[in-house]
């Protein structure tokens, strides 16, 4: 059965506006900048987040399996599923989160010189949704055993119901996300001001202080937890409703239904299950991730320079 609705059929169209604004955005930001064949500041924040969040996420994908399953509807665990389940789909799911961190960094170094890091972070976030909704509903429903492989879950999903069954409870995803990484960034800026005006106030430097990969790796840690705490119950609510399919249990009509449910006939102490596991996969990913990507960007730009020195 395929998904009917004229604003359902927008979905991916809406997403992949908001990337081109932003990337179209970038002609205005850099339009004085010299012409070189080494490639421009936004495209190695976009190359070194996309490999930093690759990296990061496959690290930690057993974790993040172990949270999928504290959430579902029935109460799942690696008795039911095998330990199996922990890597099922690691490899081809990671790889998505190569373009989810590569949309996240690269529109947030598109939009933030003109428009700040608050507009940015929320366009990145919602960008990378394009390529993150898609990839966490395979990733869920392999978890818990809906499909046996990934080649099973793309093909059954695709027949069910159409590219659009890729975009299951992306409402719920993008009210999620948006939110998280705005508090993740915002909290990382923060923080990485204050360590930096302490670290120069107790070693009397002015402006010539850059934070390590371990201050960074803190930072991200930090910011991390603090996002994952506000955005906790979105996400059992996301993730029930992308792994109803493995439940034998009445289907939740929306949201709300979900939300109110859950508090109804289980408690609302059921909106932060799976806190814990969440809580050590989002600050390990974006402590990773903050740690690698400056580190990855500077990589990039040293060897931009010794290009263009050849050149």
């Amino acid at each position: 059965m395929r998904i009917q609705g004229g604003n359902r059929r927008r979905i991916p169209a809406l997403l992949v506006l908001s990337i081109i604004l932003s990337i179209l955005s970038s002609s205005a930001v850099k339009s004085k900048c010299r012409i070189s064949k080494s490639l421009p500041p936004w495209s190695r924040k976009l190359l070194a987040g996309g490999c930093s969040r690759a990296l990061a996420q496959a690290v930690l994908y057993p974790v993040d399996a172990l949270r999928t399953l504290a959430q579902t509807r029935d109460g799942r665990t690696l008795a039911n599923v095998g330990t199996g389940a922990l890597l099922k789909g690691c490899g081809q799911t990671s790889s998505f989160a190569l373009l989810t961190g590569a949309a996240q960094f690269g529109i947030y170094g598109v939009v933030s010189p003109r428009y700040g890091p608050l507009i940015a972070s929320a366009c990145g976030a919602a960008g990378s949704c394009l390529v993150s909704v898609p990839q966490e509903v395979i990733k869920q429903r392999l978890v818990t055993g809906v499909y046996k492989n990934f080649r099973d879950a793309v093909q059954k999903i695709y027949i069910s119901d159409g590219v659009f069954g890729f975009y299951n409870a992306w409402k719920q995803t993008v009210t999620r996300n948006v939110p998280f990484v705005i508090a993740t960034f915002s909290s990382r800026d923060m923080l990485q001001r204050k360590i930096i005006k302490y670290k120069e106030s107790k070693e009397g430097k002015n402006g010539h202080l850059t934070l390590s990969s371990g201050d960074n790796l803190l930072v991200g840690i930090t910011a991390a937890l603090i996002a994952t705490f506000f955005t906790q119950p979105i996400d059992v609510i996301k993730t029930r409703m992308m792994t109803q399919a493995a439940s034998t249990a009445a289907p939740y009509t929306s949201a709300f239904d979900c939300a109110s449910s859950i508090i109804r006939t289980e408690s609302w102490r059921k909106l932060y299950s799976g806190f814990a596991f969440r809580a050590i996969y989002m600050s390990g990913l974006w402590g990773i991730t903050f740690a690698l990507e400056p580190a990855l960007a500077l990589y990039l730009q040293k060897r931009a320079l010794v290009l263009d020195e050849v050149q």
